[in-house]
């Protein structure tokens, strides 16, 4: 979840960070580092974090009357 309380700290999703490629972001406090690194000032942004995408179900597994009453 976007807001839940236990994230896993990430410079990708940091106030203090901007993205600069998929790998490396600029952070204010630390300069270039991974975006998986994390320091002490991290403070998250719940609008920098791209949720998973949703799950697509497989219909062709189903038929007309598994959903008749």
């Amino acid at each position: 979840m976007l807001f839940d309380k236990k994230i896993e700290p990430s410079c990708s999703y940091c106030v203090f960070g901007s993205k600069i490629s998929d790998t490396e972001v600029i952070c204010l406090k630390k300069g270039v580092v991974s975006s998986g690194y994390y320091c002490k000032k991290f403070s998250y942004d719940p609008l920098l974090r791209k949720p998973a995408p949703p799950v697509i179900l497989d219909t062709s597994e189903f038929s007309q009357s598994d959903f008749e009453l």
